[in-house]
């Protein structure tokens, strides 16, 4: 298969330099994304909501192997696919996450709930888009209504 490299357009900034016990929904973080790109944040504040594009650069990028995981590592729930899951470990540690853009000064958006560590790299951002993005008939594994009940 082919490679490909992808550059980063910035970095998450907010202080968490850890996954445990951090209640992600009210995480503050600064996405300030490099001067270089600053023009293409053009217009961006008009959007209630980003989507964020990140490279988990802390997860080990899972190699060959079982490609089947237990949720949250719950032994209770059937193993499923990784790509049935938002689980970090996976072939290409991509992690895609829609935030509440709070405001923009510059080259930075302040955003809340994006679950990344500090210094994790930003690969891309765009608008959330209530058509298209949001699909109202939507549904969910069975086992991830448990997972939600029980947090």
């Amino acid at each position: 298969m082919t490679t490909y490299t992808v550059r980063p357009i910035g970095r998450v900034e907010n202080g968490i330099t850890q996954l445990r016990n951090v209640t992600w929904e009210d995480v503050e973080s600064r996405i300030v994304v490099d001067p270089s790109f600053a023009e293409g944040l053009t217009g961006i504040e008009d959007f209630s909501h980003v989507l964020v594009v990140c490279y988990l650069h802390l997860q080990r990028k899972m190699e060959t192997g079982s490609m089947l995981v237990h949720p949250r590592g719950r032994l209770d729930i059937p193993p499923v696919g990784v790509f049935a899951t938002r689980s970090p470990r996976r072939p290409n540690p991509i992690a895609i996450t829609v935030v509440p853009l709070l405001k923009r000064e510059e080259n930075t958006l302040f955003v809340r709930g994006l679950d990344m560590v500090d210094g994790t790299p930003v690969l891309d951002i765009k608008p959330y888009l209530i058509r298209g993005d949001q699909i109202e008939d939507a549904t969910v594994a069975e086992w991830l209504w448990r997972l939600w009940d029980d947090t």
